[in-house]
């Protein structure tokens, strides 16, 4: 039997955090890595130990398989835990790891070679009778097979993905899923094979020891996705045929069988009426693993510890108890094209029951990475958190789920906040009836928000602060006149970018605004009564942004000046960009004639590549390069008209 009494962790934010939480309870000591753009981030005060790793990208930094060793040993660690993401799959990783001396909490790296390429590994599976899809060769595609799904052999989180439903789109998605794969993992290999419309995606939890025993801890649904990453994950899986269950318990057990399987690992099956077939294995913790934890009682980090230690596989009920449903909230806007956010987080509170410790009764749990002030980079995945709840079934999971999400109070960046709180809500995802292609012909915006009473309480808030910054009559909203002519203007911009404009008086009788009355004002809080309901409106933000949360959800707004800057206004027709990252591929010349939807430039931002495509017809002019790192915001090239051009 090994004794680990100091862990490294060669990873990131809520994986460190959820890592460290175990090792304390257990009484074991905890080192973090960090990058420079993390330094500030909680999970590296969080541990007894930290050691930076110089610079910012996956590259310099949770990549450096020696820089992570050489921390451990400069620590004193002596095991590595390596979470999920980075090197958690990397069998290269695993072995360098144990040749050092310290022992490698995760299956062995013959293992991880077993399933690591996802090609050898459903021909391993199909011999080992597990249900396996059959493999096409890209070069081999025919019209017969659309539409097909092509995939990283490497790795996973949906990058190196794209479905394929028109042949002569094939080679140009090829490539871009070769070159994101090599970019997340470090390898371009790629494979096709058969997308199952209407699929749902079912993945079954495994623990295996060093003493053969393969224990099955239930199955988790995680259809809802959006880029082949999943939104809403949750276990048990509802709604399945007669035998289904049975079948995909058997075949993950076959699975973890055939290679001798050791640590927590998961198996993955697109499953469609009561066909299931083998998609791939996770030799490695997954992200969804706390709705797991919930339903069984178990503490999987702790399982994963005591194997790496020598130990059994634990003890778990036979059956799962009640339900539990996780969402990833990211710090993404939905309604354009999942777009990743970055900069500062000015307010992220959400009231959860608890945090990393183990769920043990009905409530809810929160994996973050982040706080209130919190720095959300551009280099890494754009999830903020999981929040995750129990309930003694699906629909009071749900409910509860939904409800926390909607009280939480987040503000600085544009998350999925609310596309998260309708799926919980929606009627077909509560009845079961999703796939994995669901959200792709869901509404992701939505129904537009009331605006009017948030909007006032953020026009009151506004002349709150401009009276307390004043150092005359303070005692009344705004300069006192005789005669009042004409009401005050304040016009507001949603982050969307859609303007609202209320009219207000004020005095020192307060404040008199049409339709509604003001309660109470000040700059931390609005009360108004709006169509003879009652509502209280907290306020937060500074300078011109005033951020507004109330039991009817959440706004944020940007007082617009009466006076615009010529100079920050840009020219009809740039194309800005939508986040700060780095071009990497410039597929247009200057001066050249464009289509609309041409791509003109590739943009990766948060481990993920984006197009930008003309808007319209018409004559190009490039701003920028590859290579180079651009704002959100900045131009990144001009579309003018023939005539705009001659101009």
């Amino acid at each position: 039997m090994t004794t680990i009494n100091r862990i490294l962790v060669a990873n990131r934010g809520e994986i460190a955090r959820r890592v460290f939480t175990t090792a304390r309870r257990l009484g074991i000591g905890t080192v973090a890595v960090f990058s420079d753009a993390d330094a500030g981030l909680p999970f590296v005060a969080e541990a007894d130990l930290a050691v930076r790793l110089p610079g910012n990208t996956p590259a310099e930094t949770y990549l450096r398989a020696d820089l992570i060793i050489e921390a451990a040993k400069k620590a004193g660690a002596d095991a590595i835990h390596p979470g999920y993401g980075f090197l958690s799959e990397n069998a290269g990783f695993a072995r360098a790891v144990l040749e050092a001396g310290l022992t490698w909490i995760g299956p062995t790296p013959e293992s991880i070679d077993a399933m690591g390429s996802k090609v050898a590994a459903k021909k391993l599976m199909g011999d080992a009778g597990v249900p396996v899809f059959a493999e096409l060769d890209p070069a081999a595609v025919t019209e017969a097979d659309l539409p097909i799904l092509v995939k990283a052999s490497a790795g996973g989180g949906g990058r190196g993905m794209r479905i394929v439903r028109d042949l002569a789109e094939l080679a140009d998605q090829v490539k871009l899923a070769s070159d994101e794969a090599a970019s997340a993992f470090g390898d371009p290999t790629v494979f096709c094979e058969p997308y199952l419309e209407n699929g749902r995606h079912v993945e079954v939890q495994v623990v295996g020891d060093t003493h053969g025993n393969v224990l099955v801890l239930g199955e988790r649904d995680c259809s809802l996705q959006r880029r082949h990453q999943k939104v809403v994950e949750e276990a048990p899986a509802p709604f399945l045929p007669e035998g289904v269950q049975e079948r995909l318990h058997d075949g993950a057990r076959l699975a973890a069988l055939a290679i001798g399987y050791v640590g927590a690992g998961t198996v993955e099956f697109m499953v469609s009426g009561d066909r299931v077939s083998f998609l791939e294995m996770n030799t490695r913790l997954q992200v969804e693993h706390p709705v797991t934890e919930a339903v069984f009682g178990i503490d999987l980090v702790e399982a994963q510890i005591r194997v790496a230690e020598g130990g059994e596989v634990p003890s778990a009920p036979s059956h799962p108890r009640g339900h539990a449903v996780e969402v990833r909230l990211y710090a993404e806007d939905p309604a354009a094209d999942y777009h990743p956010q970055s900069g500062r987080l000015d307010t992220f509170e959400i009231p959860a029951d608890g945090g990393f410790e183990q769920l043990a009764l009905h409530g809810t749990r929160l994996h973050s990475g982040f706080v209130s002030g919190s720095e959300v980079s551009t280099h890494y995945d754009a999830m903020l958190a999981k929040v995750i709840a129990w309930g003694p079934d699906r629909t009071s999971a749900f409910r509860t789920l939904a409800g926390l999400l909607e009280r939480s109070r987040i503000h600085g960046l544009v998350t999925n906040r609310d596309l998260l709180v309708r799926l919980l809500r929606d009627e077909k995802v509560l009845a079961g009836e999703v796939s994995t292609d669901f959200l792709g012909s869901y509404d992701l915006a939505g129904d537009a928000p009331d605006l009017r009473g948030p909007a006032v309480a953020a026009a009151v808030a506004l002349a709150e602060r401009d009276r307390a910054a004043r150092v005359v009559q303070q005692a009344i909203p705004v300069a006192w006149r005789n005669v009042v002519s004409q009401p005050q203007r304040t016009v507001l911009a949603t982050a969307g970018g859609e303007e609202v404009s209320v009219d207000w008086f004020g005095g020192r009788d307060g404040y008199q605004v049409d339709g509604l009355e003001v309660l109470e004002a000040s700059t931390e809080q609005v009360v108004l009564v709006v169509d003879g309901v009652q509502a209280s409106y907290r306020i937060g933000g500074s300078g011109d942004v005033v951020h507004v949360d109330s039991g009817r959800g959440s706004a944020s707004f940007r007082a617009v000046p009466r006076f615009v800057d010529p100079a920050e206004q840009v020219s009809a027709g740039s194309l800005l960009a939508p986040m700060p990252g780095t071009v990497i591929a410039v597929q247009a010349e200057n001066g050249s004639a464009v289509e609309s939807g041409q791509t003109l430039l590739v943009l990766e931002a948060m481990k993920m590549q984006h197009s930008i495509n003309a808007p319209g017809d018409g004559i190009v002019e490039i701003a920028v390069t590859v290579g180079q790192q651009v704002a959100a915001g900045d131009v990144l090239a001009v579309v003018s008209t023939d005539e705009e051009s001659t101009e």
